[in-house]
């Protein structure tokens, strides 16, 4: 009954708090769909394609997606920032101007370092590997779309909107993944990486567009037409360091993956990144929380508030971690069984999930430490600790890949997860006064005896 009344109260209760727990319940929910979806088109495309083209697949696509999030330069997370101030002061001038503005800029960025990007394969092609030029070549040309998908979903989260903001990312864009190599292979196409990679092009472009179409549908219907106001100047300013971290955090959750492609053969890329794929359904409660309190963090920031934003945030990491316990624990019981579904040589990688399961416990343990910190206008010293773990992490690739191989990678990956935990609860307390880590002692109230 006490479960039951909890849950009743996170449906309908109007309070912060209830708003942030049920976008976080329905990002949770949509991750778990997604996991699922996702899990099942690699299974499908490396049981497809094989080991080796899949592994030049995954290296390629992993790239480009970080390199789409990237081109965005921070700007689809300053709407996260920006556009709930604006709506909370009616300041609907400067709203308008930020939500075209951030569509207008993400498109130009994209299209700019895709156009590098490709003219960058071309003029380096004799010093690549063969079998990856034509793929990268292909995939870079739906950088605008990944980019331009970023900015929507910040401006869904930015107004609450969690099933606008996900949905087409995390459930839409993997299933018509799957839609499109089923087309390929009725159509007597060869399963290659080029197919594969073709496939995953066709569904980037087909997801953003319709996301773009019915969000602006939802924009319209909630801001009223008319001015606009851009203050471009005031949002590159915050969302440079903005894109510094997360641009350090999303290659420190990809370095891995990158330096395992360059150090060993796809067979190799596979393996491992069918491991982080299995390892995907426990991330997903870290993303599902963050996705969900990142705006209530925004509008608690100012200085009179911080008492209620430290409760508020010492609650989210119990909301992370106790979720992620849960799913890291299943995904070790059934993880052999998960990774067999790819393939035989695929259960090679259950050492490593055991090792990345622990990494990702130490994360969990701080909650969204840094998304506190992005939001409370702490964002260059969180630039300043993702560079570093970045650092210390391409490091331990260098260094232990080459000698431990895919065991070295996961060891260099939860190593920097702990010096990243441990630089992020360090600062948060600094900087905000709060102890993000489950087992922190409760505060005393102002009064206690």
């Amino acid at each position: 009954m006490p479960l039951a009344r909890g849950f009743d109260l996170i449906l309908s209760g109007a309070d912060d708090t209830a708003n942030a727990q049920r976008m976080s319940l329905i990002a949770f929910a949509i991750r778990i769909a997604s996991a699922g979806i996702a899990f099942l088109s690699q299974v499908v495309m490396a049981r497809w394609v094989g080991s080796f083209d899949y592994g030049i697949y995954v290296f390629v696509w992993t790239a480009v997606i970080i390199l789409g999030n990237l081109s965005c330069l921070g700007f689809h997370t300053a709407v996260i920032r920006f556009l709930p101030k604006y709506r909370r002061e009616g300041d609907l001038e400067r709203l308008r101007g930020l939500l075209l503005t951030s569509r207008v800029f993400v498109l130009v960025s994209a299209s700019t370092v895709a156009a590098i990007s490709i003219a960058a394969v071309w003029l380096f092609s004799e010093r690549m590997q063969s079998y990856y030029v034509l793929p990268f070549v292909l995939a870079f040309t739906c950088l605008p779309m990944i980019a331009l998908g970023d900015v929507l979903d910040g401006t869904a989260r930015a107004n609450s909107w969690p099933v606008r903001a996900l949905t087409p990312t995390y459930i839409l864009r993997p299933f018509l993944v799957l839609a499109y190599m089923a087309v390929a292979h009725g159509a007597g196409i060869p399963a290659t990486a080029v197919t594969a990679v073709i496939a995953a092009v066709l569904a980037t472009f087909t997801t953003t567009i319709l996301q773009l179409v019915f969000v602006t549908r939802d924009l319209d219907a909630a801001y009223p037409g008319g001015a606009r106001r851009s203050e471009f100047g005031l949002w590159m300013t915050v969302a440079l360091p903005i894109f510094l971290v997360e641009g350090f955090f999303f290659l420190l959750t990809n370095a891995d993956v990158l330096m395992v492609g360059m150090f060993l053969p796809p067979e190799k890329v596979a393996v491992y990144f069918a491991t982080v794929k299995t390892l995907a359904l426990v991330h997903f409660v870290f993303f599902a929380v963050k996705a969900g309190v990142a705006q209530q963090f925004a509008s608690r920031s100012a200085l009179e508030e911080r008492p209620q934003l430290r409760a508020f945030a010492r609650k989210t990491v119990a909301w992370t971690f106790w979720p992620s316990l849960a799913m890291g624990l299943a995904v070790l019981l059934v993880g052999r069984l998960l990774l067999s579904l790819f393939g035989g040589e695929f259960t090679q990688g259950y050492p490593i999930l055991i090792l990345l399961v622990a990494g990702v416990m130490v994360r969990a343990s701080i909650g969204p430490a840094e998304s506190l910190l992005n939001m409370t206008g702490n964002q260059n010293v969180c630039a300043a600790i993702f560079a570093g773990v970045l650092a210390v992490n391409v490091t331990l690739n260098v260094l232990l890949i080459p000698a431990y191989g895919l065991m070295g990678a996961a060891a260099s990956t939860v190593s920097a997860t702990v010096v990243e935990a441990v630089l992020l609860l360090t600062m948060a307390y600094r900087r905000i006064g709060v102890v993000m880590f489950i087992w922190s002692p409760k505060p005393v109230e102002a009064g206690a005896s």
